[in-house]
């Protein structure tokens, strides 16, 4: 696989890197957090406040008045800290990666965490105070701040490193899934490319061009049959190739069905910037996958050509194919109908850009996203 630092995105990991965290599973951290369900978490925090009330009023009935406002005191103070370190922290999830940079996000976390603990317990206490025990607000003292402070701050340490590590391993079950899908999808790939029809179909025009005795096209089929298997084989241990060389490998791979359909088919090829010829990247065998689907289950005529056409887009790091929708029957087991979902595996492993895929009732499109190299 190409080195990632030579990569900008949409970017490429080596294989055998650390799992990244993508944006969307950093900006769902959050749902590891228990203020997501609020149900769930109101009834935990009442029973820690009965719990707590229990401890600190020892003795008291459980109807009177100091074990009730005991426990309207613990159970604001749980529940005020429960959310005010549960909401920022998803804030910050979206804003500031654990990944990129975990040091500087601990420490805006604990930061986040001590100043709204600080809030709420201001707020608890001093509420308390002045609207129950009619004292004024300067009758608080610090002892009152320490140990609710010290209690956040180990219980929000322990969830922010408990939904960090759910998320975590969540991100690298998916990108083994992914590396599994995507070894499949390039082990299926390459053997429909090696498939017995394309090589029978191959040998039968090579014969036709013997038997008309064009020597001179028959030792350029050859070659360019060469070519088309050499790609191949190399390409099985490539992960991404320079856009150029796919290019290269379809033009032959289009000489070789030319030769067969004649003029049945008329392929556009793009005139790829010699600037860009070597930073663009494809997955190999993409272009040729999306080429041979269009002749696979379109039919083809001398008299009306099938019509495709390769459009590339440099500003948008793109590249279409798109062809006429002629649908013609195939024979059992032509078609496994894996091509487009092994390819969109592959660009899942690579890349956070989607494989696009439209259709309308006269035309089939689809656009590949463009790998770059700085």
């Amino acid at each position: 696989m190409a080195d990632s630092a030579l990569l900008s995105k949409p970017a490429v990991a080596p294989p055998n890197a650390p799992a990244p965290i993508t944006a969307a599973e950093v900006a769902n951290l959050g749902r590891h957090y228990p203020h997501r369900k609020l149900a769930w978490g109101l009834g935990l925090m009442t029973t820690a406040s009965l719990g707590l009330s229990f401890l600190f009023c020892r003795g008291c009935a459980v109807w009177s008045e100091d074990f009730l406002v005991t426990f309207s005191y613990n159970f604001c103070y749980t529940v005020g800290l429960w959310l005010a370190n549960g909401y920022p922290s998803e804030w910050l999830n979206r804003r500031v990666d654990w990944t990129a940079q975990p040091i500087r996000r601990f420490l805006i976390t604990l930061a986040f965490s001590l100043v709204m603990s600080l809030l709420v317990i201001l707020l608890v206490s001093g509420g308390f105070l002045v609207f129950y025990h009619h004292r004024p607000l300067s009758d608080l003292s610090i002892r009152q701040f320490i140990i609710p402070l010290l209690i956040t701050v180990v219980v929000s340490l322990f969830m922010h490193s408990r939904s960090f590590l759910l998320g975590w391993r969540e991100a690298a079950i998916q990108t083994e899934r992914l590396q599994k899908e995507n070894a499949q999808a390039q082990a299926d790939s390459l053997r429909r490319q090696l498939d017995p029809h394309f090589l029978f179909n191959s040998l039968n025009a090579l014969t036709s061009l013997v038997e008309e005795n064009d020597p001179a096209r028959a030792t350029r089929f050859i070659r360019q049959l060469s070519q088309v298997y050499r790609y191949v084989l190399d390409a099985q241990e490539q992960e991404v190739v320079p856009l150029a060389e796919e290019l290269r490998f379809v033009e032959a791979y289009l000489f070789l069905q030319r030769t067969r359909l004649g003029e049945g088919v008329q392929v556009e090829m793009p005139s790829l910037p010699a600037a860009t010829a070597e930073t663009l990247l494809v997955p190999p065998l993409a272009v040729q996958l999306l080429l041979e689907n269009a002749l696979k289950h379109n039919a083809t005529s001398q008299r009306d050509p099938l019509q495709i056409q390769v459009t590339l887009d440099v500003a948008s790091r793109t590249l279409t194919v798109r062809n006429q929708r002629r649908p013609r029957r195939l024979a059992e087991g032509e078609s496994t109908g894996l091509g487009l979902q092994n390819l969109a595996a592959r660009y899942a492993f690579l890349t956070q850009q989607p494989v696009q895929v439209a259709q309308t009732e006269t035309e089939f499109r689809v656009t590949l996203p463009l790998l770059e190299l700085q």
